[in-house]
């Protein structure tokens, strides 16, 4: 079984709990605009947009767990273009998480909700 070193399992397990928080924090905002609002055309691309960051952090986590059950089962290193795509999501993920929680911190101090 190919392990990774500790920092990088920590740094999976950090990023894909920050993509979980993604989607709960999503979920809360496009609740709260649905019941405060409902789905009026003045919010809909609101809710839109909070649909595509849920998709998008969804994908990024399950991503991340299925990268890290591969490396997992990888025998006896991780190839080469395997530790790649570690990097890659790694880097992606990191670029992206922040970009999610500011639209969402937006649309929450836009609409004044939560």
């Amino acid at each position: 079984m190919a392990q990774l070193p500790e920092e990088i399992t920590e740094i999976f397990n950090q990023l894909k709990q920050q993509a979980l928080n993604v989607i709960h924090s999503e979920t809360k905002v496009e609740l709260s605009l649905v019941d405060s609002f409902e789905e009026t055309e003045q919010i809909l691309p609101y809710l839109n947009e909070m649909k595509n960051i849920s998709e998008e952090a969804i994908r990024t986590y399950s991503q991340l767990s299925t990268l890290q059950l591969q490396i997992a089962q990888a025998q006896p290193l991780a190839s080469p273009a395997m530790l790649e795509l570690l990097n890659r999501a790694i880097n992606k993920s990191q670029a992206r998480i922040p970009t999610w929680i500011r639209s969402i911190e937006e649309v929450n101090q836009e609409w004044n909700i939560l």
